[in-house]
């Protein structure tokens, strides 16, 4: 029997190497397919994935598996469905996620179809994470889930939410039953070159995480500064352009209350930013946009865990939908809802969707 092929997006790190050397000796017939940005590696203190040091490590990967390995260059299509969207997001006051684009554009998306149109079954990646199938003669909708990955420390299934039925059905997570440890110990036995290779925590674009001075270059024409309020509209200070702000931020202000403040919301229309107190931060009710669930739609209004961004526990909240909106309210208060941010919706470890993050409403009613 001919042996199914599985492209593995491999990024020179060491969990795409570990999924590709797994998917082989499992007797999968494995490629290696790297995506390519334009990115200088040379002020960074951490290599970038998908930057040169990415591509290098990646064949040297490739070359000890035995494996075929391919170089695509992604960099217009990073532009188009990430860059411009990280933007102009900053723009109108929203902190958004593009490593949630990234996955649902790029990787998903256009590496998917490549990865078929070279006669692969799956496309697989070093996510943390599981996806799930039922057992049935025939697939019908619904049939497969994602989970989180054994590995609670490392688990990426925040960033996987928008992930449908036919991404899952040609996906495969061979890290997800792994912790972290557990792959540098395979990839140690295997003595691959990137065994000891720190992860990435970086978004691959921005130059040690510096998205204030990715912004300058990209965006200055665009940005205003702006006054500081509080949320009794006093005047407390200027901010240099609300792309350079989030919410719940405390640090930068360049203002001295002598008690911390925090930022509590951004106004683009009037370019103003207001503070508060720590408490001022914390918010029950919000609306997200382009809700999505992987499995349909579980009922109008549903009882869920909702994380509100990676780092984030879930909470409970209740969801009621509507047409393209739904409106989130949290069983208990949680700091620093951001709009263009995801919340993503958990029943125990099954994810069953999400949404982007729109508008958070006020506890009670600022003069601003």
């Amino acid at each position: 029997m001919k042996k199914k092929r599985v492209a593995v997006a491999m990024s020179g790190g060491v969990d795409s190497s570990v999924a590709a050397a797994l998917l082989k000796e499992q007797g999968y017939e494995v490629i290696g397919l790297t995506m390519c940005f334009s990115i200088s590696d040379s002020s960074r203190k951490k290599p970038a994935c998908c930057g040169l040091q990415g591509i290098e490590d990646s064949r040297r990967v490739a070359h000890k598996l035995g494996i075929r390995h391919y170089v695509l260059n992604m960099q217009k299509d990073l532009e188009k469905y990430v860059i411009e969207d990280f933007c102009q997001e900053y723009l109108i006051a929203r902190t958004p996620n593009p490593c949630v684009r990234c996955n649902q554009y790029l990787k998903f998306g256009i590496l998917l179809k490549k990865a078929l149109s070279l006669d692969a079954k799956f496309l697989a990646t070093g996510h943390y994470a599981k996806i799930c199938q039922k057992r049935r003669l025939r697939l019908k909708s619904g049939d497969f889930t994602l989970k989180k990955g054994k590995d609670k420390t490392k688990d990426q299934s925040y960033f996987l939410y928008r992930l449908n039925q036919y991404q899952l059905k040609h996906i495969l997570f061979p890290l997800g039953c792994y912790t972290k440890e557990e792959v540098r110990g395979i990839a140690r036995k295997l003595k691959l070159s990137v065994a000891e290779k720190p992860g990435s925590q970086e978004i691959c674009f921005l130059p040690n995480s510096d998205y204030r001075g990715f912004l300058l270059k990209r965006i200055a024409a665009n940005m205003k500064p702006g006054q500081i309020v509080d949320k009794q509209g006093n005047v407390l200070g200027q901010h240099q352009g609300v792309a350079f702000y989030t919410i719940g931020q405390r640090e930068g202000l360049g203002i001295a209350l002598g008690h911390p403040a925090y930022i509590t919301k951004i106004d683009a229309i009037k370019n103003k930013i207001i503070i508060g107190e720590k408490e001022d931060a914390f918010k029950s009710e919000f609306l997200i946009k382009e809700p999505h669930f992987i499995a349909g739609v579980p009922g109008k209004k549903i009882a869920l865990k909702i994380r509100i961004r990676y780092n984030h526990k879930e909470a409970e909240a209740q969801l009621l939908l509507y047409k393209d909106r739904a409106r989130i309210c949290f069983k208990k208060p949680q700091f620093a809802i951001t709009p263009g941010q995801s919340a993503v919706f958990y029943n125990k470890d099954t994810v069953l969707g999400g949404g982007i993050i729109e508008s958070v409403k006020d506890n009670a009613k600022e003069n601003v």
